[in-house]
């Protein structure tokens, strides 16, 4: 198990470190070997960003292994497109799993035998009553529950009926195979729990060699058992399962019993991590689908131009804790701006065009300009100068407020790598709206100031002549609240951010026509952009998604 880079600052501690800095202290353990258990039934969001970069770094900074594992066991639901990006995903990210894949379908006919053991001890029966009987006989949280009347079956009747189970001699639901625990223990878990159902479904694997399932909290268990997990690390809603992954594995011939440790889910600010109610934004076309850069999925984030190292950060940053994990999107935007800061290269781009007619210059001019002003190794390219230029409608105000510092009439600005430039005279529409200026330059002053006077603004701009269209994507927060589904009997999709995208037609210099799709660059004064990976087609039709804002604005807006 490897990683794509090392880790630029050391690991911060943590409880679940300090467990594992005992155990191999104490000798318990020579190495640690963890796993990363996707079920293949949608893409992997943020919260599984936090989860593969605990397991693989762990595993990592120990020197031991990782296995990726994917929890097959409900076949409805799973396809080979979901197993395959999540892959896709882990890779991205910097990890290799160890070996081959694991699939919990590797295991269903030791689960199987596993199971029959149970049945041989009197530790599970096959249950006659329906799913909602079982909901009666099973009590509340102050109140027991009680024996259903298939608990007292014989081991040589479940033995059969459970066969038959397997052999398709009963419709779907009909029966269940339960562990026999204890119907009056305080934790729900344990009041005899099913561990195989009935359910005719192709799966992805194994086709329709199987009509019963083991259920999660069965399968799991003796999954991370059969693999040698010494540390089964999951989130804390699994807290309450831990007795039943214990009872499993104490009550089956089964030599390796790994211990289970639970941390804080991460719920990240403005957007959703169940994966129920992000299919629900796929199918109801709120949004483009998985991959859309709206999305908090690991391949949305990807296509918006997130970069592998700047997740990572962001993992190292929030930390785990037990404790509640609620974070600011600012700091997953903060730790993917600091990370572009270094990488980007620096060109210009226009996003609202105004048009500015040069009237002392005839002809044209070139500059060289480097791409980094920290990263000579970048490089350099031309940037050319014309009579005809396109600048950023909002660098020019006709009353400009207190502390501007752009173009105004009358006023000079500096031109990026080039002149200082007056606005003279502002042409307006029959609506009184500005459409042109028309500025005239300082001939003395390409690439020095003037003499005699300061100019306090700098602008960029793009030579009409040379600049070329693309198509530029404006995302925004997919939500207007920070919490969309904090009320259960409110309808999330009613705080669906109306302007969570803005496509406008914007220009762009020369030196980006033939970048690749998944090219970061900063958007000089306007932000960090990625060419997409989907609908970017090199010098032919430029896509730019905008990754984050130079500045974190939206704070700003929202206080």
């Amino acid at each position: 198990m490897s990683s794509a880079h090392s880790p630029a600052v050391p690991p911060a501690s943590n409880f679940i470190r300090s467990i594992i800095d005992a155990d191999l202290a104490s000798g318990k353990h020579n190495s640690i070997v963890t796993r990363f258990p996707p079920e293949p039934n949608g893409y992997l969001h943020v919260g599984h960003a936090k989860s593969i970069c605990l397991n693989f770094g762990l595993a990592q900074d120990y020197r031991g292994t990782c296995n990726l594992r994917f929890d097959d066991t409900n076949p409805e639901k799973e396809s080979e497109e979901y197993a395959l990006s999540i892959q896709e995903d882990v890779r991205w990210l910097g990890f290799q799993w160890e070996g081959e894949v694991h699939w919990a379908s590797d295991y269903f006919e030791q689960l199987y035998q596993f199971a029959i053991e149970l049945i041989n001890k009197g530790l599970a029966y096959v249950e006659d009553l329906s799913p909602e009987e079982m909901r009666t006989y099973r009590g509340t949280l102050t109140q027991p529950g009680k024996n259903s009347p298939s608990r007292d079956r014989s081991v040589a009747e479940n033995l059969d009926l459970f066969a038959r189970m397997r052999n398709g001699e009963f419709a779907d639901g009909a029966k269940v195979l339960r562990a026999k625990i204890d119907m009056a223990s305080p934790n729900m878990n344990m009041r005899d729990p099913a561990i195989y159902r009935i359910r005719r479904a192709h799966h992805i694997r194994t086709g329709d060699k199987w009509c019963i399932y083991p259920m999660y909290d069965y399968t799991h268990c003796i999954s991370d058992a059969l693999e040698g997990i010494t540390h089964s690390i999951c989130t804390l809603e699994f807290e309450d399962h831990r007795p039943l992954y214990d009872w499993v594995l104490d009550n089956i011939s089964i030599a390796c019993h790994p211990r289970q440790y639970e941390f804080s889910r991460l719920e990240l600010q403005y957007t959703l991590t169940s994966k129920r109610k992000l299919l629900q934004l796929v199918n109801e076309k709120h949004v483009s689908g998985w991959d859309d850069p709206r999305m908090p999925t690991i391949s949305g984030m990807r296509r918006r131009g997130y970069t592998a190292e700047g997740i990572r950060e962001f993992s190292r940053r929030i930390g785990v804790s037990k404790s509640g994990n609620n974070v600011d999107m600012a700091i997953m935007e903060g730790a993917i701006r600091e990370d572009l800061e270094a990488r980007a290269p620096r060109v210009t781009a226009i996003i609202n065009p105004l048009r500015v007619s040069i009237t002392n210059f005839d002809g044209a001019l070139t500059r060289e300009a480097g791409f980094h002003p920290n990263h000579p190794e970048f490089g350099s390219r031309v940037v050319p100068f014309s009579s005809e230029l396109l600048i950023e409608t909002d660098d020019f105000a006709e009353v400009p407020p207190a502390g501007w510092k752009r173009l105004t009439p009358g006023g000079e600005v500096r031109l990026r790598h080039s002149y200082v430039m007056r606005c003279d005279e502002a042409i307006k529409d029959a609506e009184g709206r500005v459409i042109e200026l028309r500025c005239s330059i300082d001939h003395a002053t390409l690439g020095k100031n003037p003499e005699g006077r300061k100019v306090k603004g700098v602008i960029h701009y793009l030579s009409c002549a040379h600049a070329l269209p693309a198509e530029i994507r404006l995302y925004d927060r997919l939500f207007t609240v920070a919490e969309p589904d904090a009320d259960r009997e409110v309808d999330f999709c009613q705080f669906l951010n109306p302007q969570s995208l803005t496509v406008v037609q914007g220009w762009v210099e020369a030196a980006v026509q033939h970048a690749a799709p998944e090219t970061r660059y900063q958007f000089e004064r306007l932000g960090y952009f990625v060419t997409d990976r989907r609908d970017h087609q090199p010098g032919a039709k430029l896509v730019f998604n905008r990754t984050v804002t130079l500045k974190d604005s939206w704070t700003k807006e929202q206080s």
